[in-house]
């Protein structure tokens, strides 16, 4: 599974965070960190974070295949869908 944030749309209003500990943390001043490629069994923890949300800036996809960068948007996506802080 991959997880991107659209740090450009994110207002860091933490409810990713009580809906996905597992995954996203806020740090320092309202600086969110989180996991790009968690395990799937947080699976349904990052789609409630994805819910809860209020200005839709996650983004949930498929794991990437060897050798692709987990730090870049597929090819097919716009580049304001990049991807934040890498934990």
């Amino acid at each position: 599974m991959r997880v991107m944030v659209d740090l450009a749309r994110c207002q860091s209003y933490g409810q990713c965070v009580f809906a996905a500990p597992e995954i996203f943390e806020i740090s320092g001043q309202e600086v969110l960190e989180y996991d790009s490629a968690p395990s799937d069994e947080w699976r349904l923890h990052a789609l409630r974070a994805r819910a809860a949300c209020p200005v839709q800036a996650i983004t949930i996809g498929p794991a990437a295949g060897p050798g692709q960068d987990l730090r870049q948007p597929p090819a097919t996506r716009p580049a304001a869908d990049s991807v934040g802080v890498l934990r």
